[in-house]
């Protein structure tokens, strides 16, 4: 047999419901990369990926030139 749950079930906020506490400030973009380069280098040196992000340049490059 199946148990039962008992009480009332939890209600949840709509998700554009912000919460009541202190309006939080949005972190600038130049600290979001700051934050994230690093991991990227290391990523990079970690699985050898410098060969693939040249060729992915590459292409990019190729695309705008057109």
């Amino acid at each position: 047999m199946a148990p039962q749950v008992t009480g009332s079930p939890r209600r949840r906020r709509p998700a554009f419901v912000q919460s009541r506490s202190t309006e939080q400030r949005t972190r600038h973009p130049a600290v979001a990369l700051a934050m994230a380069l690093p991991c990227a280098v290391l990523l990079v040196i970690l699985f050898g990926g410098w060969e693939q992000m040249a060729n992915q340049a590459q292409a990019v490059v190729d695309l705008l030139g057109r």
